[in-house]
């Protein structure tokens, strides 16, 4: 890998943590930002807009380890499913060994405290969580408090994660652990990575193909310029990764959904498999429950406004008639997509594809059209 131009002196605010590979990001000259209380890249030299495409054309390298890891462990896994199903709205007793389940931990009122990804231990009786890097104190507290006994959480400090995001992640990865090439999407499996244990997982928030690797923290800057040193592969900041999640059309916790949404609102119930649905049995289902047979007050939808105009967070949505809709909660003029796109709520009667709305831009109104979700199609493996 050729050398990147040397990264300008930053000062570090001490309360800042900072990830295993936070020397790294300065040698590669990424710009460095507070988020989530810990300085990360938001970008690199190249700048976000080419951080993007390059994910969408080969495969981007992200650090992810200010996300929170931890094992939620019991006597078999039956006690560990059942005791979990109560915190979450999605099926984790139907989990094979190696499969990977997305939910959301629910508030009494049916409210989102977090989103995260569960995965049945391979060989185990547990699962191995990842949660969002704002929001781990609080989803460990709130789990812990809801165990009974026989089953634990340990929080996971020691351990990095990073993705490899694109059409050529498989490609690179296979040259490293042949056997990362039999996942399928929403898979993992233990691996060896030269004589050091791995956790990898056919996944990622971009919409491309790729994976997320849970890494020994002392272990991880050896890892990463590993992958780094294959030509397809380019670190990729922060600023490119909510571009490219929001073309994939995926909710980011903090913006897009809070305490005050539900997964029904937030357009996530085909999180919610069928059982639970029916059953219910988790904190918060009577909210959720009776708006999946009634409908919420409100949905999340995508949003194409015409022009080149970046819609912001809090923007005012008003219908063809000047009716307050709603409100923005994500939005930029993406690459690939190639326009201005958002995210927002609205009422459902609003909220069917091929609506006509109007965004309030610096004081005028912008056309925009209710379109279907993802704004680029997701491009998994679902077969190895």
């Amino acid at each position: 890998m050729s050398a990147a131009p040397a990264a300008t002196h930053h000062e570090t605010t001490p309360q800042l943590r900072q990830t295993p590979l936070a020397a790294l990001h300065r040698e590669l000259g990424a710009k460095l930002v507070p988020f989530a209380g810990y300085e990360m890249p938001v970008s690199y030299a190249t700048g976000i807009v080419k951080e993007h495409a390059h994910v969408r054309e080969r495969a981007g390298f992200f650090d992810v380890s200010h996300m929170g890891q931890a094992r939620v462990a019991g006597p078999d896994f039956a006690t560990v499913a059942a005791t979990f199903e109560r915190l979450v709205p999605g099926d984790i007793a139907g989990l094979r060994p190696g499969q990977i389940r997305y939910t959301q931990l629910l508030n009494d009122e049916g409210g989102i405290i977090d989103d995260l990804m569960a995965t049945r231990e391979a060989n185990g009786n547990g699962l191995f969580l990842v949660v969002n890097a704002s929001r781990k104190e609080v989803d460990f507290a709130h789990i812990a408090a809801h165990l009974p006994p026989s089953v634990t959480l340990a929080p996971l400090a020691d351990r990095a994660l990073v993705a490899l995001q694109g059409p050529d992640a498989a490609r690179v990865l296979k040259r490293q652990m042949p056997e990362a090439g039999g996942l399928a999407f929403m898979t993992a499996a233990p691996l060896d990575w030269r004589g050091t244990a791995v956790l990898v997982s056919r996944s990622g928030y971009t919409g491309e193909d790729g994976f997320e690797i849970s890494v020994p923290a002392d272990a991880a800057e050896a890892f990463a310029r590993s992958l780094l040193a294959h030509p397809e592969v380019a670190p990729i900041g922060l600023g490119a990764r909510d571009t490219l999640r929001l073309e994939a059309g995926l909710p980011l916790y903090g913006q897009d959904m809070d305490e005050t949404t539900s997964p029904v609102e937030a357009a996530l119930e085909f999180s919610i498999g069928k059982r639970r649905r029916r059953d219910g049995g988790f904190i918060g289902a009577e909210r959720v429950q009776r708006e999946l047979a009634e409908g919420p007050a409100r949905v999340r939808v995508g949003l194409r406004l015409e022009g080149r105009s970046a819609a912001r967070t809090h923007m005012k949505i008003a219908s063809e008639t000047g009716e307050t809709l709603g409100e923005i909660t994500s939005g930029a003029y993406t690459p690939t997509a190639a326009a201005s796109i958002a995210f927002g709520y609205v009422p459902p009667r609003s909220s069917t594809a091929g609506t006509r709305v109007a965004v309030e831009i610096r004081g005028a109104f912008q056309p925009a059209l209710v379109v279907g979700l993802p704004f680029v199609p997701h491009r998994y493996v679902r077969k190895a």
